[in-house]
């Protein structure tokens, strides 16, 4: 239920402040509105007011704002509307200037773009933006890997990630976005290592949780601070509080040593050293086997948690209004490069088609993000948004890009293209949005299934 909300929520604002911007815009420059719709489709409900009937339509996957005068836009959407009275106030959009109606146009791209920019610089003031860890592996937590993704399990500690999916990574932050958006598989390329590739489970919980069992290295210092009743570690005497200096006569400096060290003895006896109110402490723990499901190897269990969370070492800072503005544009800027760099490799080859994701594969994203947090969660919305804007701006006649390539074409010949001329066109653009859709439908539907 969690999920299905998340996603109506993402869906249903992010169409809004597109369709707003168009809607807007429209009215500044003086365009008569008949219909402002979020969704597709007949209507499901509406009311009117003043000239401009307000819809929610049953296709939750779009929207449009409905202008005087675009008679190629008015045939597709099956509406009928006198634009006699508008054309002769000069309130039709073809009576607007050239900048005008480009204007109109790409507000809805503007609008998606200034919504991540101010949802980025919100997550900066509020929550404050955090150091990411460099892209070095510490650990990999085998009890969340699944058994599908095994292979996981051959990453190293010390292993530097340099791309995933075939896209650079520069920091912790970039691989587990990376991680998180890729719809089929993951495909880890390291420094100095063979790359590992993975698919991605269908399910959501699941999902997550591969995501996170990729840890990255941090120097975090092995304080304990839970010990479970009954556990080896109460047994041997392990107190909260402690500070394990020493596993198996080696020194250890970070949790994710002692971690290691540990997990390495099941069953065995492991002299520990640790540092309580100043006084050197020696114990010894018999880590219990317990096996790992995905792989079947046996790693030692102690009980015990650490008193600080892994991104600890990584605090966040939360900026001033004007360096989170700063910070905004610069997430927008890169997230924006980002998937043009997508898309550019998508042309190339270097991106694989099945890598396109549709309306299953944001409902399964929409769930992850939601149980992480509500800073992930908008973040996660920023990030879509941007995507709307991008494939808005496609050169394809229904889609805002084409609507200005319709202008441009204006522009150059000076006169525009027939109404005909541009029903003909949308309606070929039409075709191949649904194509567009059906495939990244298909490939969320053999995900599904593993395929």
């Amino acid at each position: 239920m969690i999920t299905i909300l998340a996603t109506i929520i993402i869906l249903g604002v992010l169409i809004f402040v597109h369709e707003l911007g168009h809607f807007a815009t429209a009215k500044w420059v003086g365009i008569e509105v008949p219909r402002f719709s979020i969704g597709l489709g007949p209507k499901m409900i509406g009311f009117t007011r003043g000239e401009t009937e307000y819809v929610i339509s049953w296709l939750p996957l779009g929207g449009y704002v409905k202008m005087a005068g675009m008679e190629d836009m008015e045939a597709l959407e099956g509406g009928e509307h006198d634009a006699v009275a508008a054309r002769a106030s000069g309130r039709d959009f073809e009576s607007k200037s050239l900048p005008a109606r480009a204007l109109v146009i790409s507000a809805g791209v503007i609008m998606n773009l200034l919504f991540a920019w101010l949802v980025f610089a919100v997550i900066a003031m509020i929550w404050g933006i955090r150091e990411a860890p460099p892209p070095v592996v510490g650990d990999v937590n085998e009890e969340r890997v699944p058994v599908e993704a095994a292979a996981m399990l051959e990453v190293q500690p010390g292993w530097r990630v340099v791309a995933v999916n075939g896209d650079p990574v520069a920091d912790w932050n970039a691989v587990q976005r990376a991680m998180a958006m890729a719809p089929d598989t993951i495909r880890l390329a390291f420094a100095d290592a063979p790359p590992i590739t993975v698919p991605v489970p269908g399910n959501d919980s699941v999902r997550a949780a591969l995501i996170t069992s990729l840890e990255p290295r941090v120097d975090l210092e092995p304080w304990i601070g839970t010990v479970v009743e009954g556990s080896p570690a109460e047994r041997a005497g392990l107190q909260e509080g402690d500070r394990v200096v020493e596993v198996a006569g080696g020194a250890v400096t970070t949790w994710q040593e002692f971690v290691a060290g540990v997990e390495r003895r099941p069953g065995e006896p492991v002299s520990l050293v640790v540092l309580r109110e100043d006084q050197r402490v020696s114990l010894t723990v018999t880590p219990s086997a317990e096996p790992v499901p995905a792989s079947g190897a046996v790693v030692g269990r102690i009980g015990i948690g650490s008193a600080l969370s892994p991104l600890a070492a990584y605090p966040r800072e939360r900026l001033g209004p004007v360096d989170a503005v700063v910070h905004g544009a610069s997430e927008t800027w890169a997230t924006t490069v980002l998937i043009l760099d997508f898309l550019a490799n998508l042309f190339t080859g270097d991106a694989s088609p099945r890598d396109v994701g549709g309306p299953i594969l944001i409902y399964q994203i929409s769930g992850q993000v939601v149980q992480v947090g509500f800073d992930a969660f908008l973040d996660f919305m920023a990030l879509f948004s941007i995507n709307l804007a991008i494939l808005n701006l496609l050169p394809i006649p229904i889609l805002d890009g084409g609507q200005l390539l319709f202008l441009a074409v204006e522009g150059i010949r000076g006169r525009a293209l027939s109404v005909e001329q541009r029903m003909r066109l949308s309606q070929l653009g039409l075709v191949l949005v649904v194509a567009i859709m059906v495939w990244a439908l298909a490939n969320d539907v053999l995900r599904l299934f593993g395929l």
